[in-house]
């Protein structure tokens, strides 16, 4: 299995296999950004997702082609929020039995969200790699399968459906800020996109504090990241040492990697409350925030993917009102 493996038609199946479970992308103009960058700046708001993140699309693409044996089973995965709240709802709504392992750096109000969705929660450790452990015994000692957040084909092309509603909506499109952690959501979209549109910038975002997928890339092959506290906690986790698509198709088609400092994370987070009456997470927000902070140079008409909205709420008012906070 390859990069080759994900392509633009079966993006295009995905959209029409998932299209009616979800809640279409919807993109608007951010007066402020534009004013401010002098280029036109739009927002794909896909925090307005059922389960508050784009994780959804992917989930739902891989259980609705899962074989009747294994949802008998059940569905397994490690998460750091989102992608386990997606997977519950998935599961839930095939009737098909789901288990989240976690480790203890998910924030409550993420664990608490995938219970409430009747999945089964599992707290392993200090970090994905810890809970990866336990996924892989339901999987190896239990039958579950594994739905895993970003390196699985039908995920991938679950998330790209979101490259095939942008082109849908602004043709002329020239640069895309996307966020990248394992590479899930930006592989898919890159791809979608890139297949029409190859001239189109397409530019990964992720936080300083534990970025695999950039530190992978830098070091030309896929490696361990310490897993750290951060505003952007859904882009936490390794890439896999065993990666098979994500890790090439990131190295092949997405033009350019920041990273921010927590800092920069913050004011993304204040911009979108304060001058867009946006409540998102920490990741939803670093499109915004590399904007703002000049680390991404708009080119022409420029699309900052707001990806999530599952922050804690007190965490948010101290981020907004610039107090003091732990993570």
């Amino acid at each position: 299995m390859s990069q080759s493996d994900i392509t633009l038609e079966g993006i295009k199946a995905a959209h029409n296999r998932i299209r009616n479970s979800i809640y279409p992308l919807r993109i608007t103009e951010s007066s402020s950004l534009s004013h401010l960058l002098g280029q036109q700046v739009l927002l794909a708001h896909e925090y307005l997702q059922i389960t508050g993140a784009f994780k959804l699309r992917g989930a739902l693409n891989a259980v609705f082609q899962l074989d009747e044996s294994d949802k008998r089973v059940g569905v397994t995965a490690v998460s750091t929020g989102n992608h386990g709240r997606a997977l519950a709802y998935a599961a839930k709504s095939s009737n098909v039995p789901c288990t989240i392992c976690m480790s203890n750096l998910v924030p409550k109000n993420k664990i608490d969200a995938i219970r409430s969705l009747g999945a089964e929660i599992r707290i392993i450790g200090k970090s994905q790699d810890d809970a990866e452990v336990e996924v892989n015994r339901l999987v190896s000692e239990e039958g579950y399968v594994m739905l895993p957040p970003f390196e699985h084909p039908h995920i991938i092309e679950g998330q790209g459906t979101l490259g095939l509603e942008i082109l849908d909506q602004v043709a002329d499109i020239e640069t895309v800020l996307v966020q990248v952690s394992g590479g899930g959501l930006i592989s898919g979209i890159a791809r979608a996109i890139k297949s029409q549109k190859p001239d189109v910038r397409i530019i990964g975002v992720s936080m300083q504090r534990g970025a695999a997928m950039i530190n992978s890339q830098r070091e030309g092959k896929p490696v361990e990241v310490e897993e750290l506290p951060t505003l952007a906690d859904s882009l936490g986790g390794g890439i896999g040492l065993e990666n098979q698509w994500t890790f090439d198709i990131v190295r092949d088609l997405v033009d350019e990697l920041i990273e921010l400092s927590e800092e920069e994370i913050a004011e993304g987070i204040r911009h979108a409350y304060f001058n867009e009456q946006i409540i998102i997470e920490g990741a939803g927000a670093v499109g915004i925030a590399a904007l703002l902070a000049g680390k991404a140079t708009p080119t022409g008409k420029t699309l900052a993917l707001l990806s999530g909205k599952n922050i804690d709420m007190q965490l948010h008012q101290k981020v907004i009102n610039r107090q003091h906070y732990e993570l």
